[in-house]
């Protein structure tokens, strides 16, 4: 039925399906999830998402839909915001403008080498919080008592890292997507060269950089997958043989699951896929032992 409010929960052939939807504070910024709460917003609707501050307004960019996955302990939406609610949020917006104004001439006129990266405002408290960048610390004391006179609240100024500084800011990545940090990505794991390596890429800065000058996430994420590959698939060099015939290892292929081989007639190379290549009997008995009646 249109319009009807659905359940937080449904069967569906003997499944438990929940419920889920996920909202945004900012236009093209990170999603969060949260559970409908019987609410059934539409994708544009403003709708209020509980903080440790109180409830906020967020905009909803993922109607609510049923999902298979376990969603227990999502907050839960607490409804389409109302005028009261725009209108609180809308002023919040003008102060956080302003603060990003002020704090930029004021550094200006400190001659501070910092640069504003975001800044948040607690209405109820009367509080700003302005995020900055900074090569190194900076001794910011008379700048803090400048802000504080001119904005007629108490101001918090906390310095940020790169990485922390590309997900407040956003951006498009390498791969034409918006920044993983900005959008989905919680916790910044370690990176290292040795993942670039791994997967055949260069070792150049500006082909592994992210937006925020260190390694890219993503190198992460298909890690593992090379990992596994290396470890079952025949290494460089090694004699094998093939559906078309004996031949050298002279490559790998990670995402097609696929071995390079130059095949001895001729030196033609061909991909084969990892499982119908094995080498000769001698260094696979080698590697692997012989089965014993």
């Amino acid at each position: 039925m249109v319009g009807a409010r659905r359940k937080p929960y449904e069967i569906e052939e003997g499944r438990l399906l929940g419920m889920i939807m996920a909202v945004s504070f900012t236009r093209y910024g990170r999603l969060y999830y949260l559970d409908p709460g019987g609410h059934s917003p539409k994708v544009g609707d403003k709708v209020l998402v509980p903080t440790d501050t109180g409830p906020e307004v967020a905009e909803c960019v993922w109607a609510p839909q049923y999902v298979s996955e376990d969603i227990d302990g999502l907050p839960v939406c607490q409804g389409v915001a109302g005028d009261e609610h725009l209108s609180r949020d809308e002023g919040n917006r003008r102060h956080r403008a302003e603060a990003r104004s002020v704090s930029k001439r004021l550094i200006k006129r400190h001659e501070l080498p910092m640069k504003v990266v975001g800044v948040d405002y607690l209405d109820a408290d009367n509080v700003y919080t302005v995020y900055f960048s900074a090569p190194h610390r900076v001794d910011f004391r008379a700048l803090v008592r400048d802000l504080a006179r001119n904005l007629r609240a108490r101001v918090e100024l906390r310095q940020i890292g790169p990485r922390d500084e590309a997900r407040l800011q956003g951006g498009i990545g390498p791969c034409g997507r918006d920044l993983c940090c900005a959008t989905f990505l919680k916790d910044f794991e370690p990176v290292s060269v040795r993942m670039a390596k791994d997967q055949d890429l260069p070792v150049n800065p500006l082909r592994i950089a992210g937006a925020c000058g260190r390694l890219m996430c993503c190198l992460k994420y298909e890690h593992p997958l090379y990992q596994e590959f290396r470890a079952s698939a025949p290494r460089t060099g090694l004699a094998v043989d093939t559906p078309e015939g004996p031949g050298t290892v002279v490559g790998h292929n990670v995402p097609s699951d696929s071995v390079i081989v130059r095949l001895n007639d001729g030196g033609r190379r061909c991909a084969c896929s990892k499982a119908s290549v094995c080498a000769p009997r001698k260094a696979y008995d080698s590697a692997y032992g012989t089965d014993e009646a």
